[in-house]
């Protein structure tokens, strides 16, 4: 994990904070559990960025948004994709979960899905 230009090491129940990226190498993978209920598996030789998360476990709403710059990643969306954008600010990425690659960004809503982006 990078937090700036710090390289911190993988641990369980570690707590990501927007900014920090997750990196991966030829052989490497990460699981990761939000508290949502978010599920990311993230594949060998991946470079991937928690822009943002916030989350109300009370109302259950919030907002996502995680880059991927390469590599690969398979998500089941949890609770914060249950969130109406009806009900919330008109920006987009104001509510629900996004994820942003180099070519596209995806509004994921209640699904599971794999992004994969070559280097």
């Amino acid at each position: 994990m990078q937090r700036g230009t710090e390289k911190l090491p993988a641990a369980t129940g570690q707590e990501l904070l927007p900014g920090d990226w997750l990196e991966t190498g030829k052989d490497g993978r990460i699981s990761l559990t939000f508290v949502d209920n978010t599920r990311f598996a993230v594949g060998p030789d991946s470079r991937i960025a928690l822009k943002r998360f916030e989350y109300d476990p009370t109302t259950q709403k919030g907002s996502f948004v995680a880059k991927v710059e390469r590599g690969s990643i398979a998500v089941v969306t949890g609770r914060i994709t249950k969130t109406r954008c009806d009900e919330e600010p008109a920006e987009a990425s104001a509510c629900g979960m996004q994820v942003e690659t180099p070519d596209a960004v995806i509004d994921a809503r209640g699904t599971r899905f794999i992004v994969s982006v070559p280097k």
